[in-house]
């Protein structure tokens, strides 16, 4: 929200008191003189309560916030609040003493202010413990009040184009795999190690990545990574051997390492939390959206070009990415964790990682996405080489069928967000909503086991397509990730998410190639697939609690 400034008179201050329900309530008091019975000046209480206190905010240092119609310059250690439904902002008397950086929450866009955790008490001038029980998205939205509603989906338009590129460089081995195994002459196991060098580097990279992402410039460290993968996926041209391979997968796996942590991060800042579910799964779907293109697009380059050239053109090709994303993300972006304090932000140090590692929520969220991802990456990794080995489909008519497969998996990740989005707006409880789409998502991956089982090509492209409707949850996780988390550590709890993710795509690639060559079947791996998805909603459900951040300290 922007802020007015009045020279108005003093306005009353907040004085906090509990209400049964756990929502603080607060007491106004008004300055008003009386000539009878006492002096002018006495402070008087008028008895007013409201379910939630105004925001209050500290200057830290001292301040000028450009503002829809003045500028004005704030002295260190003031104390301001909202006045009335015009947002004028006015001071609150003789609350600035004593108050410094780590009394408050940050507040963009100027870091200089901070919301105080605490609301100020006329009785002591001091800070009291009132707000602490409010979520920070609902006492902060700083980005989604800095940038204009077109260039906010703008970003995330760009995002969900790096999500398509993303996937389109991750996924070019699986659809070359067929061709590149027999010129490079590699068995099944061979084959399962080369798929899983990727999870090596981007799995490792999740939490450094993510605390990054948490304190620099998004403009450039995304930049840079973007960079980093599509060279990795070009240079894949050139290489001669399966030690080439691997080491240039190791490096994809490097630069890919931000896509997730960074969009989560960018997603927060731009939207309140009641609106996330759409941006969260419309850019999300851009890594689907870039396997249907794949399953049409990289068949034909190999038939036609050869699998050499298919890596070149894709790697360095979309490099040309770069342009609008310098020229529409913003130099400097709003950060939430410039002030200090476990649930305000601030460095996060290795007993504060320990400390977020051992949160039951994300530790509820690890599980949940470990078995979330293990289903995907054999759907991604093994689908085409499935319809190939086990129904005998031509190489361009097998990628397009998977493309299919993925392009409803694409859908569904907006639509299951927009969906939790509407029934959330109408009134529906929040936690329940997206946990019940979630787990209705994850149940139709049963539809897996029947698919490698039935010896009908039909029949088993049919049942996975309704196995791709497991991408009606995709939305909905990542949102659930955002709104337990504190706003300064989204990135971080981001990248602990996606290390136990890719940690289970890593398992996940040496298991398929083991159970392949041990039993030849790909029933096996499949069925073993779907049942830990399902076994990863009950985490969802009964592991994590209600969405909202830990309070300061946890």
């Amino acid at each position: 929200m922007w802020f007015r400034f009045s020279r108005a008179m003093v306005p009353p201050a907040p004085q906090s008191s509990s209400s049964g329900c756990g929502v603080k309530t607060t007491t106004v008091l008004s300055r008003r003189s009386s000539s009878r019975g006492s002096s002018a000046g006495t402070d008087v209480a008028n008895t007013t309560t409201s379910k939630k206190p105004s925001a209050i905010f500290l200057v830290t240092r001292p301040s000028s916030l450009a503002l829809p119609l003045k500028c004005r310059k704030l002295p260190a250690g003031g104390v301001y609040r909202k006045q009335d439904r015009r947002e004028r902002i006015v001071p609150v008397p003789g609350a600035g003493a004593g108050h410094a950086a780590a009394d408050c929450l940050p507040f963009a866009p100027d870091r200089n202010c901070g919301i105080l955790r605490e609301p100020w008490s006329s009785e002591t001038s001091s800070v009291k413990d009132a707000t602490s029980t409010f979520r920070d998205s609902d006492k902060l939205e700083p980005a989604a009040l800095e940038f204009s509603s077109a260039r906010r989906w703008s970003i995330v338009g760009l995002l969900f184009s790096a999500s398509m590129i993303n996937y389109m460089d991750r996924a070019t081995l699986s659809m070359a795999l067929p061709v590149l195994s027999s010129d490079l002459g590699l068995g099944p196991t061979a084959k399962g190690v080369l798929t899983s060098a990727f999870f090596w580097s981007y799995a490792l990279m999740q939490v450094p990545i993510g605390w990054c992402a948490d304190r620099f410039n998004l403009r450039w460290l995304y930049a840079v990574m973007f960079a980093v993968w599509s060279l990795a996926c070009g240079l894949a041209g050139f290489a001669g051997s399966l030690g080439t391979l691997i080491a240039l997968r190791v490096l994809l796996g490097f630069g890919e390492s931000i896509y997730l942590p960074g969009g989560i991060k960018i997603v927060s800042l731009l939207f309140p939390p009641k609106e996330r579910g759409l941006p969260s799964g419309l850019f999300d779907s851009g890594t689907r959206t870039g396997l249907v293109l794949d399953g049409i697009l990289i068949p034909w380059l190999i038939v036609h070009y050869g699998w050499r050239k298919m890596f070149l053109f894709v790697g360095f090709s979309a490099l040309v990415w770069l342009v609008p994303w310098l020229l529409t993300f913003p130099s400097k972006m709003p950060n939430r964790g410039s002030q200090r304090g476990p649930a305000a932000g601030g460095t996060v140090t290795l007993r504060r990682l320990g400390a977020i590692v051992l949160n039951k929520n994300l530790l509820g969220i690890c599980l949940g996405f470990f078995c979330f991802d293990y289903y995907w990456y054999v759907v991604l990794f093994w689908l085409t080489d499935f319809l190939v080995n086990a129904h005998h489909l031509a190489l361009p008519k097998a990628g397009f069928l998977a493309s299919l497969a993925y392009f409803i998996f694409a859908i569904s990740e907006p639509l299951g967000g927009w969906l939790a989005d509407r029934l959330i707006r109408r009134g529906w409880d929040e936690t329940r909503t997206r946990k019940g789409i979630l787990t209705f998502a994850f149940l139709t991956g049963l539809f897996l086991i029947p698919a490698a089982r039935v010896e009908s090509a039909s029949a088993a492209i049919i049942l996975v397509f309704g196995a791709a409707l497991v991408g009606l949850s995709t939305g909905n996780l990542h949102v659930i990730l955002q709104s337990c988390a504190p706003p300064s550590e989204v990135s971080v709890w981001t990248g602990v998410e996606n290390f136990a993710g890719n940690f289970a795509g890593f398992l996940a690639q040496l298991m398929m190639g083991f159970a392949l060559g041990r039993f030849g079947s790909y029933f096996p791996g499949f069925a073993v697939a779907a049942i830990i998805l399902v076994m990863g909603s009950l985490s969802y459900c009964f592991i994590v609690g209600e969405l909202k951040p830990p309070r300061a300290g946890e």
